[in-house]
């Protein structure tokens, strides 16, 4: 039986204007909340993160779609697992005020293949 060919997945994020709403000395919470994120989708079975992206240096702020906010770009084993993926957001809690990573950014995954870039034979 042949190998399934992995699904290369661009999960984006955003940060909500929530998460800049709070005072500088409570954001340690989020941030240890989107380590967990992070950590959570590196350890889903067959996943493979292939980079990430930031672009925090040059944008400044919330953002509500493109340009997201931050990138993980990732090889997943099928389209259930990019889901469980993206339910991260709904099940890691924030800090101990009942609250999950939903409420300070959003996930939008865009699936499809890697393409295969030509090699040039040099003489």
């Amino acid at each position: 039986m042949a190998e399934k060919t992995p699904l290369r997945t661009l999960l984006c994020f955003n940060n909500h204007q929530t998460f800049f709403d709070l005072p500088f000395d409570q954001i340690g919470p989020v941030w240890q909340a989107t380590q967990a994120l992070m950590m959570g989708i590196d350890q889903l079975d067959g996943v493979e993160i292939v980079g990430t992206f930031d672009d925090d240096q040059t944008m400044v702020g919330a953002s509500s779609g493109f340009p997201f906010t931050w990138y993980i770009l990732a090889d997943f084993p099928d389209r259930e697992t990019v889901q469980a993926a993206c339910n991260l957001l709904r099940t890691i809690e924030v800090g101990d005020q009942n609250e999950r990573l939903w409420k300070y950014m959003t996930v939008e995954a865009r699936m499809g293949r890697a393409l295969e870039i030509p090699q040039q034979h040099r003489s």
